[in-house]
């Protein structure tokens, strides 16, 4: 091969992976959300998220993709493991779809699908027919980019070197590594696939060695699930474990079927087009695979627990976490995800705060000072995740999204802000509780009362389906509790001029009062921006 050559074929790459891009865009643009709401969603069912994971993997083009977000949903608690395999199991078949494509051989139509993509986009002005335009020329680039490809391998039909290359990757095993390594290097199984296409429609691989190359394939995608899970929690590296079992074990039964059975006979009869014959071996080979493991699943989750067994510290209360236990900047790749980290971070920065204002209270009225320190803690890291998710916003702010997505991550970041606001008039309570309020007796009843509250508020932001009723009553809670702090002033100040308590105290306890009844308010503005997005953080 000429530099020509080698040049025609890296751009010929070049535009069959940009085409992908594209036309996975332009998919999920049209259909994603909706997919990522049923994902959302899903039941326990296997046959279902089976069906679902191969939906989703069809929509966005992309197994890899499907994966990673299910790494992000189990990091987020959204799905538990055991839902999780069904959808790995679907997107396996789902991504067999793109060789499907590519084996229809439409090269001839290419140049029309891109300019009529072209023109679709860039003169007209409706997002829908936008979309619809990405894909066409996505996919028209995906084919010319082929065609580049396949012209320019040509020459490598009469080179001796290729040839006896060609002859090495007949070795199962060295094909396997081949694949293997390729699909990892590029992130894309279907990409790989098409790849491997071009080069059997150009003469130059057989099926019997391109079979091999296919498994490992299969292996190479789940690269990029183990990165997305690198920083994760265990629940979701677990996943990732069970994507590669998943692979592996398909493999295993595969080669040693293939010593029985004429398998490669089968797919050269079924169709004498070499893309075809790939195409359906990649299918054939997720399909079976799925079928052979779906009733094994709970045993794959059961294999990937005891390599990646619970922790002692896991077993601890969930609030010894680090700050940030769910959200990374590894989790960043779509904002399905890095919302569902955000409402889950959320969810545990709340139930920190949660728990310091029952402490509060508690060290208010003197009946656990000895809570004073793990109080201080707990703030201290409320203080870090607020730090930390500001930064982590100025990345999110960055991803495309819709505007119901743009709204809710918009809402978020005002609850952590109130949240943090919380913590804040909590730790004042503290402080007014250590400097030893006299007569405390006499204000018992009324902080009690209002501790009360505070917790039914409190547990109103933690139910799973919120409406109408749910605000009605919390704002209802709120106004109480603006009447209460008012009512209890005034009868701090009667307390006052009867000579019951000092003057000092008097004005300790209306701060006590405007702390409490802003505490009220901050939750008050949480629930408004839960209402205003109709969303829970709690799924």
């Amino acid at each position: 091969m000429t530099v020509t050559h080698i040049l025609s074929l890296l751009g010929g790459l070049a535009l069959f992976l940009y085409g992908m891009h594209m036309m996975s865009t332009g998919l999920e643009e049209t259909a994603g959300d909706k997919m990522k709401n049923i994902l959302e969603k899903l039941t326990r069912n296997r046959f279902l998220g089976v069906l679902v994971g191969a939906l989703i993997t069809a929509v966005i083009q992309s197994s890899s993709a499907t994966t990673v977000m299910v790494v992000g949903f189990v990091n987020s608690g959204l799905m538990t493991l055991r839902q999780a395999i069904w959808i790995i199991m679907g997107a396996n078949i789902g991504t067999t779809i793109t060789g499907q494509l590519v084996a229809l051989n439409i090269s001839e139509l290419a140049p029309i699908l891109a300019i009529v993509g072209v023109i679709f986009v860039t003169f007209i002005r409706n997002k829908k027919i936008n979309n619809i335009g990405t894909i066409l020329a996505g996919l028209g680039i995906l084919f010319i980019g082929m065609g580049m490809m396949s012209d320019a391998m040509y020459p490598l039909r009469e080179s001796q070197s290729f040839i006896q290359l060609i002859t090495t990757i007949s070795n199962p095993f060295i094909a396997i590594v081949v694949g293997t390594a390729f699909t990892a290097l590029i992130q894309s199984s279907s990409a790989s696939v098409g790849i491997l296409q071009t080069l059997a429609n150009s003469g130059l691989i057989p099926l019997s060695s391109s079979i091999y190359i296919i498994f490992g394939q299969n292996i190479g995608t789940c690269i990029t699930s183990v990165l997305a899970s690198i920083s994760a929690n265990r629940a979701a590296k677990r996943t990732t474990i069970i994507h590669l079992s998943f692979n592996l074990i398909g493999t295993v039964l595969f080669m040693i079927a293939i010593q029985f059975i004429p398998f490669v006979d089968w797919m050269v009869a079924l169709t004498d087009v070499p893309a075809a014959q790939i195409a359906n071996t990649h299918t054939i080979f997720n399909i079976v695979t799925t079928l052979v493991l779906l009733p094994f699943g709970n045993q794959l989750a059961t294999l990937a627990e005891k390599i990646l067994p619970v922790l002692d510290e896991e077993k601890e209360d969930a609030l010894s976490s680090l700050p940030l236990t769910f959200v990374t900047s590894e989790n960043i790749g779509n904002a399905s995800i890095a919302i569902a980290s955000l409402k889950k971070e959320a969810t545990f920065m709340l139930e920190l705060t949660r728990k310091n204002i029952n402490d509060s209270f508690d060290s208010l009225l003197a009946t656990s000072p000895n809570k004073n320190e793990k109080i201080l803690i707990r703030e201290n890291r409320i203080n870090l995740i607020n730090v930390q998710i500001t930064e982590y916003m100025s990345k999110v702010s960055m991803l495309h999204m819709s505007e119901q997505d743009s709204n809710t991550t918009s809402a978020l970041y005002k609850c952590f802000s109130d949240i943090e606001r919380i913590g804040d008039y909590a730790v004042n309570l503290v402080h007014y509780g250590t400097d030893n309020i006299k007569n405390i007796e006499v204000i018992e009843k009324e902080l009690k009362e209002l501790k009360q509250y505070i917790n039914d508020m409190c547990e109103l932001l933690f139910i799973s389906d919120l409406n109408q009723s749910h605000f009605d009553k919390l704002c209802v809670m709120e106004e109480k509790i603006d009447q209460l702090t008012s009512s209890y002033r005034k009868n701090q100040i009667k307390r006052l001029t009867e000579g019951v308590v000092e003057a000092t105290e008097c004005i300790r306890y209306s701060q006590i009062m405007t702390d409490i009844e802003r505490i009220g308010d901050h939750i008050m503005n949480i629930m408004k921006e839960y209402y205003k997005v109709q969303f829970t953080i709690v799924k």
